[in-house]
């Protein structure tokens, strides 16, 4: 069964697929630019590690302490593409995706930790027994993603931080904003994993692309000019 965050990646690969469609400005001048392709290919690699290595499924709930971040972003729609259930309210899950592997509350089937700087290779120093590396272990796993189970519509896809539950089948008409077609749309990284997502999806839903920027970064005239971009 197809659920609007496959047709949504199905769109990005084929779709202009070598325009950029999602921008990070990170500190210490980092800058990450992904076309549709490339989009794609990180979710799949990312679905894969997550069907494959870690027998996750329609239904599972996967909890993103992230920051959000360019890599946030493809945990939600690796996740979303195999139906399953993001959390970002901290609350139970099967698995755990953090930044901050060393301090893990509660129970979990699995914990994968992520580097979030574009050049890690793998984890900087040693993780707790039992976490995954998400840097090591993501290049391993294929290009392609094809679901062993469908996913069902109306499950549930993101359950926000005020325990509002969004359905796979309402993700792009009921969680994501709004935006125009064809949109360079700035989003304010400091503004949360939540909106930040939200706005991502309405941006890619409407044929448009995202700039993500860290709050640490100084949104300089020179750099509003270089990206296109709307917003503020």
């Amino acid at each position: 069964m197809s659920i609007p965050a496959i047709e949504l990646m199905t769109s990005l690969r084929s779709g202009h697929a070598t325009s950029p469609r999602l921008t990070w400005y990170g500190p210490d001048s980092e800058r990450v630019e992904l076309s549709g392709r490339v989009l794609d290919n990180w979710v799949a690699k990312t679905s894969n590690l997550l069907q494959d290595e870690l027998d996750a499924e329609p239904g599972m709930r996967i909890s993103l302490s992230l920051p959000a971040h360019w890599k946030s972003l493809i945990w939600a729609l690796a996740a979303w593409q195999l139906g399953m259930e993001t959390a970002l309210d901290g609350g139970d899950a099967d698995l755990l995706v953090t930044d901050n592997p060393g301090s893990v509350p509660g129970k979990h089937d699995a914990v994968i930790a992520v580097a979030l700087p574009a050049l890690a290779m793998r984890w900087p120093g040693e993780l707790p027994p039992g976490v995954i590396d998400f840097a090591a272990e993501v290049r391993m796993h294929g290009d392609v993603f094809l679901a062993h189970s469908d996913p069902s519509a109306d499950g549930v896809a993101v359950r926000g931080r005020d325990g509002r539950r969004h359905l796979h089948e309402d993700l792009l008409t009921g969680f994501a904003t709004p935006h125009d077609d064809g949109v360079r749309l700035l989003v304010h990284a400091g503004e949360g994993l939540e909106p930040v997502l939200a706005d991502a999806l309405g941006a890619w839903d409407n044929g448009g692309s995202v700039v993500l920027v860290h709050p640490d970064v100084e949104l300089t005239d020179k750099l509003l000019a270089a990206e296109r971009v709307h917003g503020g």
